[in-house]
């Protein structure tokens, strides 16, 4: 039995970044999940030619150049910018917020009539002190907006009404007075050339690697197998739930190959702002590449996947952290516990309970191997 420095559990962007830096300082270490790949959430499958975002859409998007040339030793990166689409019964809106989004809406061509038709329907709201996420809404962007583009979408996301849902969740929402759909504000944006998948592998040369791999089985099996642990799974299922259980909202995708159809709708991301369907967005995934594969050939068929939120229950994939105040409670508990660990530390979106982009995600794993290695 071999026997290392460190055993790592989880192969995402927190496990991989440590994995890799690791290596470089002179350490062993292990890398397991429990899943049959390795990339975590930003896993992407090649189906017929196209790079397939298995869990979700994922761009990547910073303006911290030291985390953007860091990315770069693995992977070269397109320049795809994010501009999605919302459908509301029809009707078509850029997002985010702009004024294309404000000419399609109101009729406005200017700026300011813009900005008098959003502070006209805010000031008839009378609204000084939110209390609940609709109120907080109509406070930054009045009634249309709201009613069009943010409440139903968001209550499909979290399951519940907008009137039950607190105020924090949305703490401003882009208002942008210029015809510009770029989603993103950061510096830097775009999509590895041959998926997260080829970029993850990259991190991960030259260190050991066991998929399906459970990390109560294997300490079971082999308990002194490292001297140390990075635990980037949910941290009250390291301690059997015995506090509780923390709240999630999980995903569920419908993926669907169309083969001969060389361009469904016309964009990466289409998001469906009513309650008429249930997903919140279809994502066509060869958009992300320009349609086209890795010689410049546009590719004849696509694959389109629709998103639905679920409700979350232990042994269900966990994707967006519950962070009210409730559940923020729990996990310092859980926290108080884990900072009494002598050789187990918790990282990634679930150790931490925190809902990480994958920019801060890096960020964080980086400054954890600052803290662990030197």
């Amino acid at each position: 039995m071999s026997h290392y420095d460190y055993l790592i559990v989880g192969a995402g962007l927190t496990g991989a970044v440590f994995a890799h830096e690791a290596k470089k300082a002179g350490k062993s270490c292990l890398v397991i999940d429990k899943r049959d790949h390795i990339a975590g959430n930003v896993y992407t499958r090649k189906v017929n030619g196209i790079n397939v975002h298995e869990y979700g859409a994922h761009i990547f998007h910073t303006s911290d150049k030291r985390i953007w040339d860091y990315v770069n030793q693995f992977a070269e990166f397109n320049n795809y910018v994010n501009a999605p689409v919302a459908n509301y019964h029809g009707e078509l809106y850029n997002l985010p917020f702009n004024m294309n989004t404000f000419s399609k809406m109101w009729g406005v061509t200017t700026p300011a009539e813009a900005r008098a038709k959003i502070d006209e329907q805010v000031a008839a709201e009378s609204i000084t002190d939110p209390s609940n996420l609709e109120e907080q809404a109509l406070s930054l962007v009045g009634r249309d907006i709201f009613e069009k583009l943010v409440k139903e979408y968001t209550e499909k996301q979290w399951g519940r009404d907008c009137k039950d849902l607190p105020a924090f969740i949305i703490k401003r929402l882009p208002v942008r007075l210029v015809f510009d759909n770029n989603y993103f504000n950061d510096r830097y944006q775009g999509i590895p050339i041959g998926g997260y998948t080829a970029m993850v592998e990259r991190m991960l040369e030259g260190t050991d690697v066991r998929l399906g791999c459970d990390y109560k089985d294997l300490i079971a099996a082999e308990p002194d197998i490292a001297d140390r642990v990075i635990y980037c799974g949910p941290i009250d299922e390291f301690y059997d739930y015995e506090l509780g259980t923390l709240e999630y909202r999980s995903l569920r995708f419908e993926s669907e190959l169309l083969e001969g159809e060389e361009n469904w709708q016309g964009n990466a991301v289409v998001n469906y702002t009513s309650h008429d369907e249930p997903f919140t967005r279809i994502i066509e995934h060869k958009h992300f590449e320009f349609m086209k594969d890795a010689d410049g050939n546009v590719l004849p068929d696509t694959v389109i996947t629709r998103e639905y939120p679920a409700d979350w229950k232990p042994g269900d994939e966990p994707y967006y952290p519950m962070n009210d105040e409730k559940n923020n409670a729990l996990y310092e508990q859980y926290a108080q516990l884990a900072r009494k660990e002598d050789r187990v530390v918790f990282a990634g979106r679930l150790g931490a309970y925190k809902y990480y982009d994958m920019a801060p995600c890096i960020a964080a794993a980086l400054d954890l191997c600052e803290a662990e290695l030197g």
